[in-house]
């Protein structure tokens, strides 16, 4: 069924808890929601859509408040297929519906769905009037993808935000922060930012500038929770990880091949607790997926590289994590690496490569080892994670 946000605005969205994976890459194992928002006026709009598999599901929920047929406008806040899948369905239903959004926007209609006819291009401050509800619309480029915007409803002061502000997770039997527990979606929007979002981290400050001036009493985004009762807290979080804020602890991310390279990484996590430093996480590069280890490192101030010579290089799954900090954009990280090697080395010079390019600032040269670690190596790893913490905590 649709739930009603306010009077004549409802929530016609789903949950998806039968995909595992969001992008065909970042684990959802708490699911996901795709949000769309029915206004009902003199005319009538649809904001954003969903999943194509998520069709019938979706109809049903829009039926009980007027046949898609007497739709008006649909407002397409952005182009990917989890917000857009049904959009050939509602234009075989209604040949007469007018598809809102921007320049980029009409342009990926035509190259997705061959939609051309009934496509209004918008640009920021363009306003649509419903009736007694009038839409303003704010271009916010790269909040993911090139088309994206934003659309206010300003009798209501309602956000309908896109992308942005969004988090991962199902609403289970409710939809607003206040019901559903704001706090535990909270790790999950940094995940979904740091993945989703963090590469366009300067466009993201843009956007935010731009909704300065709007009194905003309701976010509504197409993911995770529709924010009433504190969206000033999402725009903080989203502000504060989009900008270089990051919270006073250490991520440590480490790969071992047969255990030398493991036990620096024990003697590197006492060292960083022996400073008394309370937020510390370490994960196996090997076993954790790289959203995950994108969003701790995202998160934390210090970050911690330790891996074994793999060919002359790092080991894989740690190759592969440098190169998604780098696609990220993972900037101005306080930092320290460690590595093992066999008969060359090679693993710290390619830490030391991403820690250049994003800026790291590093707090020693790195600690490298031939084979087993010797008592002395190990006492360095401690060091290194004290030197890490430290820089930290100061």
């Amino acid at each position: 069924m649709a739930h009603e946000i306010k009077d004549d605005i409802y929530w016609v969205g789903v949950n998806d808890r039968r995909n595992d994976l969001f992008e065909s890459y970042w684990p959802i194992p708490n699911g996901m929601s795709y949000n769309s928002y029915l206004i009902k006026d003199e005319k009538s709009a649809l904001i954003d859509g969903v999943k194509g598999g998520f069709t019938e599901d979706f109809l049903r929920k829009v039926q009980p408040h007027g046949a898609v047929e007497d739709l008006d406008y649909v407002i397409v806040n952005h182009m990917e297929p989890d917000h857009t899948g049904v959009f050939p369905e509602l234009r075989r239903l209604n040949s007469g519906l007018t598809f809102v959004g921007t320049e980029k926007a009409s342009e990926l209609l035509e190259n997705f769905y061959g939609i051309t006819q009934g496509v209004e291009v918008v640009e920021t401050n363009d306003t649509l009037d419903l009736g007694s509800h009038t839409l303003e619309f704010v271009e916010t480029p790269f909040v993911h993808w090139p088309e994206t915007m934003m659309t206010y409803l300003r009798e209501e002061e309602v956000l309908f935000s896109g992308d942005g502000f969004g988090t991962y997770g199902t609403l289970d039997g409710g939809l607003f922060d206040d019901q559903l527990g704001a706090e535990k979606y909270f790790d999950e929007a940094v995940r979904y930012l740091s993945n989703i979002v963090g590469a366009y981290s300067a466009t993201l400050q843009g956007a935010l500038a731009k909704l300065k001036r709007l009194n905003i009493e309701i976010i509504a985004p197409t993911h995770g929770p529709i924010w009433r009762d504190s969206p000033d807290k999402i725009v903080e979080l989203y502000d504060k990880y989009s900008s270089g804020g990051a919270l006073p602890g250490v991520t440590i991310v480490h790969g071992s091949m047969y255990g030398f390279t493991k036990k620096v990484t024990e003697r590197v996590a006492q060292g960083a607790r022996s400073t008394g430093l309370q937020d510390l996480k370490v994960l196996d590069a090997s076993r954790t997926h790289p959203s995950y280890l994108l969003s701790a490192a995202w998160k934390r101030r210090g970050l911690i590289v330790g891996s074994p010579t793999y060919e002359s290089r790092a080991f894989p799954p740690i190759s592969n994590f440098l190169e998604i900090t780098e696609k990220k954009k993972l900037k101005d990280r306080i930092a320290g690496i460690f590595g093992s090697y066999g008969w060359g080395g090679g693993s710290a010079r390619e830490i030391e490569e991403t820690a250049e390019t994003l800026d790291w600032d590093l707090v020693s040269s790195p600690v490298e080892f031939n084979g087993q670690p010797s008592e002395d190596q190990l006492k360095n790893g401690f060091e290194l994670g004290r030197q890490v913490a430290e820089a930290i905590k100061n």
